[in-house]
């Protein structure tokens, strides 16, 4: 994956530790907004050793000085059954999907700075997920999507929403794993939401995923420690619109220096 240029942002692979550091230090600041541990600095894992980390950064005065505006990893397996060694594979039983032709990818611990919120930071992310999608082959996208603080309670209509129109096909659903869990599905049943509320109250991430197509677990997982609720997340690649799919390569088309 080439580095790739937007306006004043580019997205590029991270290099080196320094790089992985800043990652894992925006990623604690973007998801550890609602917990009450200040001690940690920086969000990191075991999968951190094993992904493949994009920076999306804002350039300023030549491409030396540089702010980390964005960050995701991925994850990628050759086949579907090996799914279990990814970090969704913890808080879901993925055997449904073992069938899935491959290659798949994993994309977590997406981010954006709590103070930026231009639009080409997402379009630059994404152009630079769509490049390594076609480099690799991918044929599958997937991930937690995360909603801040445990309660579901305000979410209710993004959940209704999810339940009515968005959940996974029965024969790829993932099923309950992980003891502390929201069977939002089954709660809401018949609820009417509110539908403009409910794109508001998505995670930017996940209604992209749902408007190209994609599709979520019947329920959500209760991490207590990183104080979030994640709903799994899939997007098969043939089922994007073409339009959108046009749209995504010509961005991912643009090359840096």
């Amino acid at each position: 994956m080439l580095t790739l240029l937007k306006t004043r942002f580019r997205a590029r692979i991270a290099k080196s530790s320094a790089d992985i550091e800043a990652a894992q230090r925006l990623r604690q600041l973007a998801f550890a907004r609602d917990s009450q541990d200040t001690s940690m600095t920086l969000d990191a894992d075991q999968f951190d050793d094993i992904c493949t980390h994009v920076l999306v950064e804002k350039v300023t005065d030549g491409s030396e000085n540089a702010e980390l505006v964005c960050c995701f990893r991925l994850l990628t397996f050759a086949t579907a059954d090996q799914i279990e060694n990814s970090y969704s594979a913890q808080f879901y039983n993925l055997a449904n999907l073992h069938h899935m032709d491959g290659p798949i990818c994993e994309i977590g611990r997406f981010c954006l700075h709590p103070d930026w919120h231009d639009p080409d930071i997402l379009r630059l992310a994404w152009a630079a997920l769509t490049r390594h999608v076609d480099e690799k082959g991918i044929k599958m996208l997937f991930g937690c999507s995360s909603f801040s603080g445990i309660s579901a309670d305000k979410y209710v209509d993004a959940f209704a929403l999810m339940a009515e129109k968005y959940l996974a096909p029965n024969e790829k659903a993932p099923s309950v794993k992980h003891d502390d869990v929201v069977p939002y599905a089954q709660s809401l049943s018949g609820h009417v939401c509110d539908v403009k509320q409910a794109f508001k109250q998505l995670p930017s991430l996940l209604r992209t995923y749902l408007m190209m197509g994609g599709w979520v677990s019947d329920h959500a997982v209760i991490d207590r420690a990183m104080s979030t609720l994640h709903v799994f997340t899939g997007l098969e690649i043939a089922a994007i619109p073409a339009a959108r799919v046009r749209q995504l390569r010509r961005d991912a088309a643009i090359e840096g220096q």
